[in-house]
């Protein structure tokens, strides 16, 4: 498996930072990887995506579905800092169920055969596109081998904590659940008072009218649907305010919050 020429192979090592890889499809992911612009993860994540089409041909899987619902846990979201959160007591269930997977999943495809096995379907994905049949079959020769390097250095322990599933963080205080609650309330709070003002409301009916601009052949319907059914909306919408628990359904308040805050 030796390194094919540059017009072929990308090179790992010419990768830029911050170049993302979206792979909708074989020829985007083939176009991509033929500019040579990425490194041996995205590799990797290529000849994932390839190996799905024929996943269900090799082997018959049984799904997992691992439901997580230990109160303790909070998705904490990216923009906060790491001193918002701190450790708290592992979930041994679930740790230990992630990694017994991971060590039985590092020891499957450590296995010869079942290296062998991944590349010859990865070589019959590549008849699937034709016109980069060969290309293809290179990009999987070259990245096979770092892939399997890559999964014989994984740690399952390593690989659980990376995850988030071996160690946990949690907000130091339930206060900042509370604020984003209160912070909700008091948002839509001021929508609603918007929408009552006549004066919001005719600038949202201009913005819908010089939308209508655009419209190109239909401006004039297009304003008129503005000018007939844009008062209804806004009252439709005002209405769907007062009545619907919004917080709830964006997750800012659980249920219990919001009934209590209703009820006072």
């Amino acid at each position: 498996m030796g390194r094919a020429n540059d017009n072929s192979t990308p090179c790992p090592a010419q990768h830029s930072k911050g170049t993302s890889f979206l792979p909708y499809n074989y020829l985007s992911a083939l176009t991509i990887l033929s500019k040579g612009i990425m490194d041996v993860r995205v590799g990797l994540l290529f000849l994932f995506v390839l190996g799905a089409s024929w996943a269900s041909d090799a082997r018959q899987l049984e799904a997992v579905e691992v439901v997580i619902s230990d109160a303790s846990v909070v998705q904490i979201n990216q923009g906060q800092g790491e001193g918002v959160v701190k450790k708290v007591a592992r979930n041994d269930n679930v740790c230990t169920l992630c990694e017994e997977f991971a060590n039985e999943a590092i020891d499957y495809l450590s296995q010869n055969k079942t290296q062998t096995e991944i590349v010859e379907m990865l070589h019959k994905s590549c008849s699937r596109v034709p016109s980069f049949k060969q290309q293809c079959i290179t990009l999987v020769d070259y990245y096979v081998p770092l892939f399997f390097m890559e999964v014989s250095s994984i740690q399952p322990e390593d690989f659980c904590r990376k995850v988030n599933l071996c160690q946990k963080v949690a907000l130091i205080s339930s206060q900042i659940r509370e604020d984003s609650c209160g912070i909700c309330h008091r948002a839509i709070a001021e929508v609603l008072i918007k929408l009552k003002d006549p004066d919001t409301q005719l600038d949202i009916i201009e913005l819908l009218l010089k939308g209508c601009d655009s419209m190109q052949n239909y401006v004039k319907k297009c304003k008129r649907i503005v000018f007939e059914y844009g008062p209804l909306i806004l009252t439709n919408a005002e209405q769907f305010l007062e009545t619907t628990d919004v917080c709830t359904i964006l997750h800012a308040c659980n249920g219990a919050k919001q009934a209590s805050l209703a009820d006072s």
